[in-house]
């Protein structure tokens, strides 16, 4: 049978986490031969259980909390035999909806597949989707609010980043091309959606081996706005200022001081540089 850890976040989802975890663990335990219940209440101290856990060998690391603790649990996994399994109890939840996993039912009774993953040159493992501009702003805007939960925050922060919305100069490189614009927004798709479910880049894969990418060229207020609602469906990339195509590395230089998110989580100023890393994580889901 599996040995298996529960890594309880208890703070993911103004304390849902906290309050399923006594659940969790009790739904948990006739699926694995052993059971260690982890208890994370910062960042760090959720990387370090994690990295400990998978470095004691356990079959299964099960994280308990919303996109940041499982960007986290992405990196201690990546690259090892560890699988990860998700319950989601934060306020995107997207990596989760990716493997299909919305309950603990979903990892007991899942089943184990290989996911790619992209990882930017600082080594940095990112499972859905990286972005910059205006969409990062955004984030970091929703990342700051402490009202509304659940993916209407993202609405609303997207009103909010419209009054400022300006384009910059950005410079695109891939395995094969080179495209030079100005851009609003840029996002690179391990997985389609970020953001609480929206499908930025809505045909990507997390199993071919390739990004998909989006990009939003200059438009004004009007226009972005006209695009806004059709997000929500994935037909934006029907707009005539947006652009996507594929690729297995993409790097990004430009955009007036922009800062990437990747999986929701602040990274670095650009430039950045990314590729994707072919079944570089297993999964339990759906």
């Amino acid at each position: 049978m599996t040995r298996a850890a529960l890594l309880v976040c208890p703070a993911s989802g103004k304390g849902r986490a906290a309050r399923m975890a006594g659940s969790t663990a009790a739904a948990l335990r006739p699926h694995v031969s052993s059971l260690t219940q982890l208890v994370a209440h910062d960042a760090e101290g959720t990387f370090a259980l994690a990295r400990e856990a998978v470095a004691d060998g356990v079959d299964l690391l099960v994280v308990l909390g919303g996109d940041g603790a499982a960007h986290l649990g992405v990196q201690a996994c990546a690259g090892t035999s560890t699988a990860l399994g998700i319950v989601p109890a934060g306020t995107g939840n997207d990596l989760a909806a990716a493997i299909g996993s919305a309950s603990v039912d979903d990892v007991v009774s899942g089943t184990r597949k290989r996911l790619d993953l992209g990882r930017l040159s600082t080594g940095q493992w990112f499972a859905t989707v990286l972005c910059a501009g205006f969409d990062a702003a955004v984030n970091e805007r929703a990342n700051a609010m402490r009202w509304p939960a659940g993916p209407r925050r993202y609405d609303l922060a997207i009103l909010a980043e419209l009054a400022s919305l300006r384009s910059a100069p950005l410079l695109v490189t891939t395995e094969t091309d080179t495209f030079s614009l100005d851009a609003t927004l840029v996002a690179v798709g391990n997985t389609p959606n970020y953001g609480g479910g929206i499908p930025v880049c809505p045909a990507a894969d997390a199993s071919d081996g390739l990004f998909d990418v989006t990009v939003v060229e200059r438009a004004s207020r009007s226009m972005l706005a006209r695009m806004l609602p059709t997000l929500r469906t994935g037909k934006h990339t029907e707009h005539s200022f947006v652009r996507t195509f594929r690729a297995r590395e993409v790097s990004l230089s430009g955009g007036d001081d922009w800062v990437a998110y990747a999986d929701g989580e602040r990274q670095e100023a650009l430039p950045v540089s990314v590729r994707t890393v072919p079944g570089a994580l297993t999964v339990v889901g759906r």
